[in-house]
C-alpha cells in the first residue's frame, strides 16, 4: 500500500464518522440548542487538546487561527445546525455538497492548483449520487435553510483550501487544538445571547456530547488536518461524501430506516465519484525520453 493510499484511507475516517452526527444528535442530545451544540462539540475539545500540546501560536498567526476556526467550526457547524432546523436532512445535505466543487475552483484560485477536467465531473456525479441518496420526492424548501446550507458549503470549501495555504511549522494535533478553541470562542458569546441555558443532562446527553467533541472534533479533525497538508485539496474535499452515506446506512441499521432501491445505487455512484475524484487528483507523470546515444 502506497503512501498515498494510507493518507487517503486514513483521512477518509474523518468525513465517514462525521455521518453519525444526525444520529448521535437526534438521539442523545436536547433538541433545539443548534448553536450551543456547536459550542460544546469545539471548545471542550480545543481546550483538552491545548492541555496536550502546551503551545499556543505566535503573534503573527493568531489572525489567520481564528479565520480558519471560523470557517472550519463557528460559520460551518453553526450553518449546518441551522439548515438541518429549516430543512429536511436530505436537502441540506444535497445543497451542501456543493462543496467539492467549490474546492475545485477555489484551490485553482488561491494554490494555483490546475482545475482538471475529471476532477469537477466527479464532484457533479457526487452530487447526483448524494442527492439519490438523501433528497426526497416531497422535500419543502425553506428560503433561510437553503441560504445556511449554501454559507456552509461555502465555509468549508473556504476553510479547506486556506487550511492548505496557511500551514504553521507545528503538528496536526496543535494546528487542530488552536483551531477548535478559536471555533468555539466566536461561538461562545452567540450561544449565550441567542439560546436558553441547557436543562439537566442526562447521562445519554453526556455520551452525546462525549462523542461528538472527543470524537467527532478532536480526533477526526487531526486526522482531517494531517490529510488537507498531506493531499491535494481536489482530492480531498470528495471524502466528504462518505458523511450522508454513513448517516444513511447508521439509520438503516440502528433505527431500523428503510434503505430503497434508489439510495443503494446513490451510495454507488458516490463511491464511484469518490475513486474518479482520486484518479482526476493524481498527479500527472510525463515518461522523460531516453538520452540518444553518441555517434
Amino acid at each position: 500500500m502506497t503512501s498515498r493510499t494510507t493518507d487517503l484511507l486514513l483521512t477518509a475516517t474523518a468525513p465517514a464518522i462525521w455521518g453519525s452526527t444526525y444520529i448521535v444528535t437526534t438521539e442523545l442530545l436536547p433538541p433545539n440548542y443548534p448553536l450551543t451544540v456547536a459550542l460544546l462539540r469545539a471548545l471542550p475539545a480545543g481546550l483538552l487538546l491545548l492541555l496536550i500540546v502546551r503551545k499556543l501560536p505566535e503573534r503573527a498567526w493568531w489572525g489567520r487561527i481564528f479565520i480558519l476556526g471560523a470557517l472550519n467550526f463557528s460559520i460551518l457547524w453553526a450553518m449546518l445546525f441551522l439548515a438541518a432546523y429549516r430543512l429536511p436532512g436530505g436537502v441540506a445535505a444535497t445543497i451542501t455538497s456543493v462543496q467539492p466543487l467549490l474546492v475545485v475552483f477555489l484551490a485553482s484560485v488561491f494554490l494555483g492548483s490546475p482545475m482538471r477536467a475529471l476532477s469537477v465531473a466527479a464532484a457533479v456525479v457526487g452530487i447526483g449520487g448524494v442527492a439519490l441518496l438523501v433528497l426526497t420526492p416531497n422535500a419543502a424548501l425553506d428560503a433561510i435553510g437553503i441560504a445556511a446550507a449554501v454559507a456552509a458549503a461555502v465555509s468549508m470549501a473556504f476553510g479547506t483550501v486556506l487550511s492548505r495555504r496557511w500551514q504553521p511549522p507545528v503538528s496536526a494535533l496543535t494546528f487542530t487544538a488552536w483551531q477548535l478553541t478559536a471555533g468555539g470562542l466566536l461561538l461562545l458569546p452567540v450561544a449565550l445571547l441567542l439560546e436558553p441555558p441547557l436543562p439537566a443532562l442526562t447521562a445519554q446527553n453526556w455520551i452525546g456530547f462525549g462523542w461528538l467533541g472527543l470524537v467527532g472534533a478532536a480526533l477526526t479533525y487531526i486526522v482531517w488536518f494531517r490529510g488537507v497538508a498531506r493531499l491535494e485539496p481536489s482530492a480531498i474535499a470528495p471524502l466528504a461524501f462518505l458523511s450522508p452515506v454513513t448517516a444513511v446506512i447508521l439509520g438503516w441499521a440502528l433505527l431500523e430506516q428503510a434503505l430503497s432501491a434508489w439510495q443503494v445505487t446513490g451510495i454507488g455512484i458516490v463511491i464511484a465519484s469518490i475513486w474518479l475524484s482520486q484518479r482526476g487528483a493524481q498527479p500527472v507523470v510525463r515518461a522523460v525520453p531516453a538520452a540518444r546515444q553518441a555517434g
